[in-house]
């Protein structure tokens, strides 16, 4: 009986050494409110040269997709599920809300830990936390550092009259340091102090780019040339985080791993036009259903992409990051999913296995910005208020001037309207054809009530005092819904 306790021991030891040696490291990078126009690969007056190279040493991704606000994107890249299955189709989770992403729903992270990996997670959740339940360290991470919630003041880390900061469950006062600064300085920590024996995924969700603008001034001072204050402060973040990415990257060289890490890179939406953010020549920009607010700034570079210097022209979403991770480390995604496992796709450069998704649907009433959209194959059709910032805005226009109020007078001409383009023919969506065309939009129309058909209402409720960080020692705290 000993001898075969011993010879079933040494059969699990070499079964996990063999996944272990296939599975690649991973690291998730997501940058958020990052523009199109905001990457140096595409904007040469933007510096970022660690971006630069990562991107150019892998794919590029032209047609990478993710949804027009945070909490969106971050519950698919989590689940390989729309936002509009699980009640976060409507903007984002605020921090008095009693509400997360589903718990019913099994995140990348735990199936990860079932294939032997340690998980780490650095950074910005916005994934809900009223309740412990809904925090990383209960859904798949071994550690925890960062924020729960959607933005916070990068020196004080405060946020709606709260602080918010956590080592794992423990709160963090802050110190006066630079939050990307913090968050590269763990990751480097927990890449060092790593075995390399076992996959490691780290998912590094930085809060930069996102507003309040606020960065060092040697950052800043890089772009003397820049007029507009908020453009260039907000291109100093952009340049602070690509540092931060550098000695990421620069600590998997010197634990010896750089060589077997896939790394993924992503904004969480696209950059916001009123905080500096840039998108041109796309139209729009955060918050809306224009390719500016959803065709995301991303690529992937590293262990198993066997092309380089090279844009991939396929159409890839946000859902679809779940099982083409899962796929990566030697993982069987879920066929029930919204995602499409696209990791033979990424890794030689071929075809995308996906041609259709949707961008949103939001059934909240018109004057609340309801709103629709959905492509399949070249066509795009929105249904509905496509959100805020509309236009095609260049660099020195990204600032307040351009400010849209979001009124019932603004929305109202759009709670019936239809507009249609042709992506390919018209990336930047100038020229709308649903009077030329009614027989697609007749066939997006049905295609996409078929898909409204699965929606699970919106879950926004209203703030709740038993929120008030006062409660908690002045921390936003879970333990209230």
């Amino acid at each position: 009986m000993a001898n075969l306790t011993s010879l079933l021991l040494v059969c699990v030891v070499q079964i996990l050494s063999t996944v272990f040696a296939r599975s690649p490291h991973i690291l998730f990078i997501v940058a958020d409110d990052y523009g199109w126009n905001d990457v140096g690969f595409r904007n040469p007056d933007v510096i970022t040269p660690n971006i630069d190279k990562l991107a150019r040493s892998g794919m590029i991704l032209d047609s990478s997709y993710v949804m027009p606000v945070c909490t969106p994107s971050r519950n698919s890249f989590m689940t390989g599920h729309y936002a509009f299955k699980s009640g976060l189709q409507h903007v984002v989770i605020y921090p008095p809300q009693a509400t997360c992403s589903p718990l019913n729903y099994t995140f990348l992270p735990e199936k990860l830990k079932e294939l032997g990996y340690a998980t780490h997670a650095v950074g910005k959740w916005h994934l809900g936390f009223c309740k412990w339940e809904c925090t990383p360290t209960y859904r798949g991470f071994d550690s925890f550092y960062g924020f729960y919630n959607g933005a916070e003041d990068y020196y004080s880390l405060v946020v709606a009259g709260g602080k918010d900061f956590r080592d794992n469950k423990t709160p963090v006062n802050a110190t006066g340091e630079y939050s990307t600064h913090m968050h590269a300085k763990r990751a480097v920590s927990i890449i060092s102090e790593h075995n390399v024996s076992q996959p490691l995924y780290l998912y590094l969700p930085f809060q930069a780019v996102h507003q309040p603008l606020q960065v060092p001034e040697k950052y800043s001072n890089m772009y003397p040339n820049v007029k507009t204050d908020s453009r260039r402060t907000y291109l100093g973040m952009v340049t602070a985080m690509d540092e931060a990415i550098g000695n990421v990257t620069e600590a998997l060289k010197k634990k010896g791993i750089f060589n077997d890490t896939l790394i993924i890179f992503t904004t969480d939406n696209g950059g916001w036009t009123i905080h500096g953010g840039n998108n041109y020549p796309l139209r729009g920009g955060k918050t809306t259903l224009f390719e500016g607010g959803t065709r995301a700034t991303a690529f992937v570079s590293g262990a198993g992409i066997q092309k380089s210097n090279y844009v991939y022209p396929g159409i890839i979403h946000a859902v679809d990051w779940m099982p083409t991770v899962l796929s990566a480390a030697g993982g069987l995604p879920d066929s029930n999913m919204d995602g499409v496992d696209q990791w033979d796709s990424l890794r030689t450069a071929g075809e995308s296995k996906r041609s259709e998704f949707v961008y949103n649907i939001d059934d909240m009433k018109p004057e609340q910005c309801g709103h629709a959209a959905i492509r399949m194959g070249d066509y795009k059709l929105i249904s509905g208020y496509p959100g805020p910032y509309q236009g095609w805005y260049k660099p020195d226009q990204v600032d307040y001037r351009h400010y849209e109020e979001s009124t019932l007078n603004e929305i109202r001409p759009f709670i019936d309207q239809i507009m249609l383009f042709n992506l390919k023919d018209d990336p930047n969506e100038h020229v709308d054809l649903s009077k030329k065309h009614p027989d697609i939009v007749e066939k997006l129309k049905k295609r996409l009530d078929e898909y409204h058909k699965q929606i699970v209402p919106a879950n926004f409720p209203g703030v709740t005092k038993a929120s008030d960080p006062d409660n908690y020692g002045g921390f936003w705290t879970p333990g209230w819904c």
